[in-house]
């Protein structure tokens, strides 16, 4: 800690309290470029894989987190930093740490420290936010020095260096990864062949279409792969090269995680990058895509501009017998989801799984509009819609028939379809089911799998989720105050959901606490955590009179909140974590800013000065919080817990 280490019995004390509270994973939440970085290796962006990003890390660990959900690893461009339209197999090679590659013993020495430090010391700006066109050209400029250093030494490599150990694991890695690894190098290739950086603009149709002719037409577009791969070997070597400098310092993160006792969680995202919209456009329907339907949380919705899979693709032929009465072999869309899955699965401990509803019952609009927003507000549901005259062409996707729908609710409402028959979900249960079967054959739990279902969760997608005992994410500082079903409310959470007080797109919750103050909504907050945490009406009101005059104590109290509910997942967004006040993501909104909030490197110092406030999170103070929010039989029986977790949250206060 920075004014002083944490007391030796404080994990000891904080993993007792998240056992007694039934907390079985408390996760921190944090994308790749919001890392911090060690002296010497900061080019303005962030990585797990750096010392800065493992000293973070190991900083998690020992407050008592024992999980790490990472945002979407794909690659994403130099104009677009957002992750969540990162590649699907390609790892971000944003995220390598140049800094090792300096050393001989591991890397053999594959970039000088002068040109690491040339490039840090060239870094625009502060700290506090990404640097990302910056690091992304830097960055690049980096990796093809390495990739030259390594030509060079492998062909002089003794017997048993790092560079011999380094050029055989290269090979194997092209080997097994050289599918999904050819066709993304292509796209790039094929964006300087025709100097166009997007696909729909090239101004060959064969080359737009390249992993995608039509029938008869099969061998001429192998030859014209061929050519390509023959031609551009160089540049295609390459890109799997960085690839493999990428995947290895993941494999490392996962051992050293592993080691601490920390799981690790992908995100798999719901969205494409043209990269796969390109290389996979056979998969998907060409005349809609895939949005948000207005909700509580976007009201006039989203075009979100993401493909979607075809139905026809889901399955084989009709005589071709599946896993389950009525249900058919997997087609090549259920083929290329499980390829998904099964890759991160092999990356990671968990997964959550982005927008749920996109893989369940996906909103969608015709795509082609001119008024992008206006398509997303008249769209439907791909399988819901049997018989709507704005969209005749999805009623040959429809699984509900027209009785089964609720025609007094606007149909993007969660009521719109009324029932299903069980055989319908296993029809709905499609995608999910690749993903639990996934799981399955990886070992792991479908605990270990997070549905991000926010303020929309359509009658199908509960059902799908109900027959695999899934749960949903509550995050607490959304909920209606007014509404005691609220569904963001924690005391209407159960054990298998996910509970926070915000995400990667909401207000950090201590400048929303510093809003409530401001107008005059404090109080209503300070009386609902009140009724929460102190389950006996006397001394409740001075409970509220505390909450509303101590600094921070009303957070901490939203903090307790997670703990005392029945949920047995919690999750923290970093900035929520350090008492961070700027805002990471604004949805719905493309600016410089989003995606773009850091740790600051001086991260420990930080924290524990804020801690002097009460201005971060006091994890103790939290859980000693929840625990006495179980009233007089639970206080008798962790009476020794709570003191000693209120000692320690003095103590930290004090630093």
């Amino acid at each position: 800690m920075p004014r002083g280490s944490l007391p030796d019995d404080y994990r000891r004390h904080v993993t007792a309290a998240l056992a007694a509270l039934n907390v079985r994973n408390l996760v921190l939440s944090i994308h790749d470029p919001s890392f911090p970085s060690a002296p010497g290796e900061d080019l303005g962006r962030g990585s797990p894989y750096s010392e800065g990003g493992m000293g973070f890390l190991e900083f998690a660990r020992e407050l008592g987190f024992n999980g790490i959900q990472l945002g979407p690893q794909g690659q994403t461009s130099e104009d677009n930093a957002s992750p969540y339209d990162g590649t699907l197999f390609s790892r971000n090679v944003l995220n390598v740490a140049l800094a090792s590659l300096t050393h001989e013993e591991s890397w053999g020495g594959l970039l000088r420290l002068e040109r690491v430090q040339a490039l840090v010391s060239a870094r625009p700006g502060g700290e506090g936010r990404v640097k990302h066109r910056y690091a992304f050209r830097a960055q690049n400029e980096a990796l093809e020095d390495a990739w030259e250093a390594f030509q060079y030494k492998r062909l002089q490599a003794a017997p048993g260096s790092a560079v011999a150990w380094l050029s055989e694991h290269f090979d194997t890695f092209r080997r097994e990864h050289q599918e999904w690894m050819e066709r993304d190098a292509l796209y790039d290739v094929l964006c300087t062949e025709h100097g166009r950086p997007y696909w729909k603009e090239w101004p060959s149709e064969w080359d737009r279409r390249l992993w995608s002719p039509r029938s008869g037409e099969e061998a001429a577009f192998t030859k014209r792969r061929q050519v390509l791969l023959t031609k551009y070997a160089g540049q295609v070597e390459a890109y799997a090269f960085r690839q493999f400098l990428v995947h290895s310092q993941h494999a490392a993160l996962r051992e050293r995680t592993a080691a601490w006792g920390l799981k690790l969680f992908g995100d798999l995202q719901i969205g494409y990058s043209p990269r796969d919209a390109w290389t996979y456009q056979g998969l998907f329907l060409g005349s809609y895509l895939m949005g948000a339907p207005p909700s509580r949380t976007n009201p006039e919705g989203q075009p979100w501009n993401y493909p979607v899979l075809d139905p026809a693709q889901y399955h084989g032929p009709p005589d071709a017998a599946g896993p389950y009465p009525g249900v058919r072999q997997p087609g090549p869309a259920l083929w290329f989801m499980s390829s998904r899955v099964n890759k991160m699965l092999s990356e990671y401990d968990g997964l959550r799984i982005d927008h749920p509803h996109g893989l369940v019952c996906p909103w969608v609009y015709r795509s082609g509009e001119l008024n992008a927003l206006r398509a997303v507000q008249s769209g439907a549901r791909l399988f819901s819609s049997p018989d709507l005259p704005e969209h005749p062409e999805l009623a040959r996707w429809a699984i509900v028939a027209p009785e089964q729908l609720e025609r007094s609710v606007p149909r993007y409402a969660d009521g719109w379809v009324r029932e299903l028959s069980q055989a319908q979900v296993r029809r709905y249960s499609a995608l999910f089911d690749a993903i639990i079967a996934a799981a399955n054959a990886h070992g792991r739990k479908v605990s270990d799998l997070l549905c991000e279902v926010l303020s929309t969760m359509p009658h199908p997608l509960q059902r799908v989720m109900e027959q695999y005992g899934l749960g949903r994410f509550r995050v607490t500082q959304k909920a209606d105050l007014t509404n005691p079903r609220d569904v963001y409310r924690s005391e209407n959470a159960v054990p298998q959901d996910w509970i926070m007080v915000g995400n990667h797109d909401t207000k950090p919750i201590w400048a929303l606490a510093e809003r409530w103050r401001k107008e005059g909504e404090a109080r209503a907050h300070a009386d609902y955590l009140a009724w929460r945490l102190h389950p006996e009406e006397e001394g409740r009101e001075d409970f509220t009179r505390r909450l509303l005059e101590e600094p921070g104590m009303l957070v901490q109290a939203k903090f307790a909140d997670l703990f005392a509910s029945r949920a047995e997942n919690v999750m923290v967004f970093f900035a929520d974590l350090l008492g961070m006040k700027e805002t990471y993501n604004a949805p719905g909104t493309v600016s410089e800013e989003n995606w773009s909030l850091r740790v600051p490197n001086g991260y420990r110092r930080e924290y524990g000065e804020k801690l002097g406030s009460d201005g971060a999170l006091n994890l103790p103070k939290a859980l000693a919080l929840a625990l006495r929010a179980g009233g007089e039989a639970a206080r008798a029986r962790h009476g020794q817990l709570i003191a000693a977790l209120e000692r320690l949250a003095a103590e930290l206060q004090r630093g």
